[in-house]
């Protein structure tokens, strides 16, 4: 794996496609600078060796072009104080004026281009549109694993208008490094920890964990889908009716290969999906007509935790209830917790997705853990194939 380790900068325009997707408030102020803070070593590396960087990124999703909800211009100032130097700013990410800038760089100065995503060709993968994005450096360095699994300009097709000059930066090198670690090289045993909404959406990585881990723990919406399929009563609990059958398929599997799947054997369940409302500890199979189950139980997080204590390798991705609200959060909180304590005894613990990476945060535990992924599709694409798009384009 090529890395920005492996190349002296100096002199060099360096073209880093970064992933500054990051939330910002209605005042356009940034709420969490998690990923912008994990792309600083990369770029100051590359202005330690006397290089310049050129930066890109998306921001949201705009549909119709420029809109001023979008722009990068809003983190020039945040981003600036992070580097300790003063960052430019191109209104456009390509044109005379972003080449302008480009081609008036110093060494050890910074240029943040405008969101590549005004641009629709950027999506689409255009390959005039990446021609025109290799003309802003001598270099180009993918930094955005957030963004790694699309097969867009700046991350997949970019690359081959540099041939001999291209590398990972220290997230992607990370993030690969941290992946490979867990799913090849895992220490026993090995606990993969599967929550949030939907069976739908984890399906693919099921049947690739069912193949390299000793545990899997199922928590959040999607527990009820399996719980339905076990013949239980979950009330008006979230269920995916179309797929009871993958779950007992996947119970099925694990039971043949070996794995062993915990449950949730009991839940919060509420009368609705309010802070406020009236709630009630209930067995997992027997929620009443008109309740809502919206957090594990404090049995589940017994058995949850005992898990995670003896584990070795922990892959956790997904909450386990609705932990945006103060009355379902005790199930993520103690699972967090449980995570935090395994590694602080040795345990490797690999933290993907972003409801995930929120409440490692929230928690305060993101430096009690072994590594927080910055990307939650991308993580999974990666486990669920092998690869990436924006990986393949840098290794070929």
């Amino acid at each position: 794996m090529k890395t920005v380790d492996n190349f002296n900068f100096s002199g060099k325009h360096a073209l880093i496609r970064v992933d500054f997707n990051v939330p910002l408030d209605g005042q356009f102020n940034i709420t969490d600078d998690t990923r912008i803070r994990a792309a600083i070593p990369t770029i100051k590396k590359i202005l330690k060796d006397g290089g310049s960087v050129v930066l890109m990124s998306h921001l949201g999703r705009p549909k119709e072009g420029p809109a001023e909800k979008y722009s990068l211009k809003h983190i020039v100032s945040h981003l600036g104080k992070l580097l300790g130097v003063n960052v430019k700013f191109a209104g456009d990410c390509i044109g005379e004026d972003a080449k302008n800038l480009s081609a008036g760089l110093k060494s050890g100065e910074v240029l943040l281009l405008e969101n590549l995503r005004f641009y629709k060709q950027e999506e689409k993968g255009d390959e005039g549109f990446a021609k025109k994005l290799s003309e802003l450096g001598t270099f180009y360095v993918n930094d955005a694993f957030g963004t790694a699994h699309r097969a867009h300009a700046s991350t997949a097709v970019i690359a081959k208008f540099f041939p001999n000059a291209k590398c990972f930066g220290y997230v992607m090198s990370g993030e690969l490094a941290s992946i490979d670690k867990v799913m090849n090289n895992a220490a026993k045993p090995f606990t993969a920890i599967m929550g949030g909404a939907k069976v739908s959406d984890k399906i693919l990585i099921l049947e690739q964990l069912m193949k390299k881990a000793d545990n899997i723990i199922i928590g959040g919406g999607m527990a009820f889908t399996f719980a339905k399929a076990m013949g239980g009563k979950i009330g008006k609990s979230l269920l995916e009716e179309d797929r009871i059958e993958n779950a007992k398929k996947i119970l099925e599997d694990a039971k043949k290969s070996g794995v062993n799947i915990y449950l949730p054997v009991d839940a919060i369940a509420a009368d609705a999906i309010a802070d406020n409302a009236n709630k009630k500890t209930t067995d997992i199979n027997a929620i009443p007509d008109g309740w809502i189950g919206l957090d594990i139980g404090e049995k589940s997080e017994k058995i949850f935790t005992d898990v995670i204590a003896k584990s070795r390798t922990i892959l956790w991705n997904g909450p386990m209830g609705v932990f945006e609200m103060n009355s379902f959060e005790h199930g993520t909180k103690s699972v967090a917790v449980a995570v935090a304590a395994a590694t602080s005894k040795g345990a490797f613990s690999l933290i993907g997705g972003g409801d995930s990476i929120t409440a490692i945060n929230k928690y305060h535990l993101a430096d009690k853990v072994s590594y927080v992924s910055t990307g939650g599709g991308a993580l999974l694409e990666y486990i669920e194939s092998g690869t990436l798009p924006g990986v393949e384009a840098v290794e070929k």
